[in-house]
């Protein structure tokens, strides 16, 4: 089995360049361009982990996160939040709704990867090496 993981960004470059670089290291990668979809796609296919951008129409990701977080299904997917939001505020309130990483843009897809890799062989969802 491949690991599956969720990307979640409007910009269409940008979750097209992860999902190069994800299906490039063995992963299946699903998609969403808006916080409602996030939510759907993760409850319906629970990915072994989830890139999180943060500016997204509808609802953002911290809205997101937080409502990942309280769900019984998806509180245990491992978080990474992808975000132009560089501030040390923005971090702290990432990481207090749940997210396990935080990573800003501009960003190394390959870094990217790494960093989600880590957290699925942290988190014990680890079906295969991918």
């Amino acid at each position: 089995m491949t690991h599956r993981v969720l990307v979640v960004d409007d910009e269409a470059d940008i979750t097209e360049l992860l999902t190069y670089n994800f299906r490039d290291a063995g992963y299946e990668v699903l998609t969403a361009g808006d916080g409602m979809a996030a939510v759907s796609l993760a409850q319906r296919w629970l990915p072994e982990a989830i890139v999180l951008d943060l500016n997204l129409p509808g609802l953002d990701g911290f809205a997101v996160c937080e409502m990942l977080r309280v769900l019984p299904s998806t509180r245990d997917i491992p978080i990474l939040m992808l975000t132009a939001f560089a501030t040390e505020q923005s971090r702290a309130v990432g990481l207090r709704l749940g997210a396990d990483d935080y990573l800003t843009k501009p960003f190394s897809p390959r870094d990217v990867v790494a960093r989600v890799a880590e957290l699925v062989s942290q988190s014990g969802n680890e079906q295969s090496a991918a």
